[in-house]
């Protein structure tokens, strides 16, 4: 029996043991003999726990005489062995691990030692170590059951995460489900709708049809008796009665014949029709987030589709063409367009700040039309096909242009507004999103009436004066894109959860106008940099358009391809408008 074993034998087994009590070693010559004793001794010499039974044969037998007996309570219990599975085994020359290096803090074999560990300076035994540093096994055990611990917290989870996605699949069927039941009641409802409704235009179209018809069928009951008094004189009537008779029905004719012929040339068919709304479309849904480990469907019904934004599409900017601004003889200051968009038809709107002009271009950039306006214009955006809006800043008002396709400029309206505002934007088909000047509230929402109003996000305490900022909003995802040319840092607001991405990057200098690119993707000119910085909308940096131009003030897009306008600055008249260092004539869109 190995040493374990007999040990083991010797020792009750825990699930005897009774609170409080030691545990008892047995006798172990005992089970020989079919009994069970306690031990009241242990001899050396036999190497056994004996009970006093036992022990006696130590007084009986000459060669026992020699062994020792000791009280086995006073005997020091000896530690159980185990097999460690070849953990004590040197891999590289199969010898026993007898040494430990506390230099190199490894196990070795008198081989390892002796090659590997010469020039160690703390080679020792591992029996010696082991004696010195027992304790440590509790720290190292309190570390496994923390690695188990955590362990089985990931996979709790991970089961748990498993559970979750299974029942989040089930909840997207159940909604669809919900969605196609209310779909159908829909159109239950639809069908009653529409049933009650053509069963009155029905009743009343009828109604008068009938009442026509009968006027006509007595139109032709007159006509068909008037025949027969014809063909009767005719045929049996003397002359004088055919003339009189002809001439009486002749005005009876006239009279029929006058109603008669309108309506004949104006006949109407009572008709039906019924069209669905393109809003009604339900899937293919498209993908609006799709990572490892997270899909998310999006549907609309029935609001408009929003455009599916790829993963951080990258703008490949080309140059097209350019123009240089001159001054004129008509301009009292060199060109300096502080703001622009396109029409819906191409052509392209700007203002120039320092002549107080609105300004019209066609596709080839030449200028083909002019308004000169009584005051410092800030900022343009195209409202509809034949209307622009104008920002003025101190003025404290909208003003509203009609541009029309003879390139004439006629001031339509004036909005009056109670805040100063430099860029805007258009945020639907009825309200701006405008840029505040000198304000803590440094976008705002005005409406086509001049109805203000607040985002509801939690905007620094900070006011931009004029220049320093530029804002744009993106439709699609609902983001205000905020820039601070100063803190050289483009800020990425989210209106419907209030949240913020702040974006600062060496790419990134002097930020100022804002364009939305395909796929909703973030243009922004870097005026000390010279470039067109593209960022996504998670404000990640995608790429940089270096310009053959100075100081970019104003980028805008149109079908995709991307004007840029360049607004160097000088000190001027106007110091509260705009500042630089020096003039710069190689300006150009």
């Amino acid at each position: 029996m190995a040493e374990s074993d007999k040990f083991n034998s010797v020792i009750k087994s825990s699930a005897d043991a009774v609170p409080g009590r030691r545990e008892q070693i047995l006798c172990q010559p005992c089970p020989r003999k079919d009994l069970e004793r306690t031990t009241d001794a242990f001899c050396s010499g036999c190497d056994e726990f004996q009970c006093s039974e036992c022990s006696k044969a130590h007084t009986v037998y000459a060669l026992m005489k020699n062994h020792k007996l000791v009280n086995a309570a006073k005997m020091k219990l000896k530690p159980v062995s185990f097999d460690i599975k070849g953990m004590d085994i040197c891999e590289k020359h199969g010898k026993i691990l007898e040494f430990f290096c506390g230099d190199e803090n490894q196990l070795c074999c008198s081989s390892c030692a002796i090659v590997n560990h010469r020039s160690c300076r703390s080679v020792v035994e591992v029996s010696e170590i082991a004696e010195k540093s027992r304790s440590a096994g509790f720290p190292l055990k309190r570390k496994l059951e923390e690695v188990k611990s955590k362990a089985e917290k990931v996979v709790n989870h991970i089961e748990s995460s498993k559970e979750q996605l299974n029942l989040d699949i089930k909840t997207i069927f159940a909604e669809i489900k919900r969605m196609r039941d209310d779909v159908i009641k829909m159109f239950d409802e639809l069908e009653v709708d529409v049933k009650r409704k053509t069963d009155e235009f029905r009743r009343e179209v009828i109604n008068k049809l009938t009442k026509k018809q009968s006027g006509y069928e007595k139109h032709i009951a007159d006509v068909t008796k008037s025949l027969e008094i014809v063909d009767t004189a005719s045929q049996n009537g003397t002359p004088s009665q055919q003339f009189i008779v002809e001439q009486t029905v002749k005005k009876q004719v006239n009279v029929l014949d006058r109603g008669v012929d309108s309506v004949c040339q104006n006949l109407e068919i009572a008709t039906v029709s019924f069209e669905f709304d393109e809003t009604l479309k339900l899937p293919p849904l498209p993908f609006f987030d799709n990572v490892p480990g997270k899909l998310t469907l999006i549907y609309t019904l029935p609001e408009a589709k929003k455009s599916v934004t790829p993963v951080n599409p990258v703008v490949k900017l080309t140059k097209i063409t350019s123009m240089d601004l001159k001054q004129t003889r008509d301009d009292d200051e060199k060109p300096l367009y502080s703001g622009l968009d396109f029409l819906p038809d191409g052509r392209l709107v700007a203002v120039d700040n320092l002549n107080k002009k609105c300004l019209i271009y066609n596709e080839k950039l030449e200028k083909i039309g002019s308004h000169q306006l009584s005051y410092t214009p800030l900022s343009v955006v195209a409202v509809s096909e034949e209307e622009v809006a104008i920002t003025s800043g101190k003025h404290c008002k909208i003003d509203f242009l009609r541009v029309g396709k003879s390139n004439d400029i006629t001031l339509i309206r004036t909005c009056k507004v109670k805040t100063e505002y430099y860029s805007i934007c258009m945020k639907d088909d009825k309200h701006f999103v405008v840029g505040t000047i000198n304000d803590t509230r440094p976008v705002r929402i005005v409406s086509l009436s001049g109805e203000e109003k607040d985002f509801s996000i939690d905007f620094p305490n900070k006011k931009y004066p004029i220049g320093a900022s530029a804002c744009k909003y993106i439709r699609n995802s609902g983001q205000v894109i905020l820039t601070d040319k100063n803190g050289h840092t483009v800020y990425i607001y989210d209106t419907k959860n209030n949240t913020r991405v702040v974006v600062k990057d060496d790419q990134i200098n002097e930020p100022d106008g804002i364009a939305v690119g395909p796929s909703d993707c973030i243009l922004v000119c870097s005026r000390k940099s010279n470039s067109i910085v593209q960022i996504s909308q998670t404000g990640r940096i995608l790429s940089s358009y270096k310009l053959d131009m100075k100081l970019p003030r104003r980028v805008n897009r149109l079908n995709g391809l991307f004007f840029k306008l360049l607004g160097t600055c000088w000190t001027t008249r106007q110091p509260d408008i705009f500042f630089g260092n020096k003039p710069n004539t190689s300006r150009g869109v």
